[in-house]
């Protein structure tokens, strides 16, 4: 198991205000609105569930069906006016600590790097429209689906895929059985990709493996591989970079400044 802890921000030029943001957002919106999981209603109310997308009709019946020979009730709650609006909602939310803390330690590793490469509201709209393509992708591997989907790992594996663009051979340290190694960021993130798409041929269907939307995370990290080689293109500068700048050396006083 490849567990990545950490990156090399020597080069970053600052804090990267809008991952945190977006950190911050996740937190509250678990703690606060999802009452630390235990808010069914708002939880089933305010996430995606794909038939709703597609008729524009919110669900608020418990709804039943039949999975591998087991009857499957999923509880129906009220959504917001108009439905639509849990496309964004859902980005914000999360099934429970395990998967908020996943999901937010790799925006936390991940999204200063690629902040920074763009700037702060390129990245802001890059992230929403990650998010909203892994939507799109899951919606349409089963568009008459009655399963709740929420999280933030559709817009952050838009993230990954474009540190994978951007920064290939940045290091990436990582627990590899019980040891923390060193590898590059396009060995630590090809093998995360790999595992989706393995993992995700079972959902060619629609069905979400697991418990786990693969369609979401593939479609994200799509997104976010074209996204970011058009905005290479487009930004060709990095900010200037504070780090780097510090470390130059005055030719009058021969000191670092």
């Amino acid at each position: 198991m490849l567990i990545p802890i950490s990156d090399d921000d020597s080069k970053l030029s600052g804090p990267a205000f809008v991952t945190l943001a977006f950190i911050a957002i996740n937190v509250l919106v678990f703690v606060v609105f999802q009452g630390l999981g235990g808010n069914e209603r708002f939880t089933y109310g305010w996430s995606v569930v794909p038939q709703e997308i597609v008729t524009g009709t919110d669900i608020t019946v418990p709804t039943t069906f039949w999975v591998a020979g087991q009857q499957v009730v999923i509880p129906q709650a009220p959504g917001p006016i108009p439905i639509y609006f849990t496309i964004l909602s859902a980005m914000f939310m999360h099934g429970g600590f395990g998967h908020i803390g996943g999901n937010l330690l790799y925006l936390w590793i991940f999204g200063d790097n690629v902040e920074h490469r763009f700037g702060h509201l390129v990245f802001f709209a890059f992230y929403i429209v990650s998010g909203i393509v892994a939507t799109f992708a899951q919606i349409a591997l089963d568009p008459d689906s009655l399963i709740p989907n929420l999280g933030a790992s559709g817009a952050i594996s838009g993230v990954l895929g474009a540190y994978l663009v951007l920064f290939p051979r940045n290091r990436v340290h990582a627990i590899f059985f019980f040891r923390v190694v060193q590898i590059p960021a396009v060995l630590a993130l090809g093998v995360w990709i790999a595992l989706q798409l393995f993992s995700g041929f079972g959902s060619l269907t629609g069905e979400q493996v697991g418990g786990v939307a693969y369609g979401a995370h593939i479609g994200g990290f799509m997104a976010g591989v074209v996204m970011a080689f058009v905005l290479r293109s487009v930004i060709k500068e990095e900010r200037p970079n504070v780090l780097a700048r510090s470390m130059e050396v005055d030719p009058k006083t021969r000191r670092l400044w």
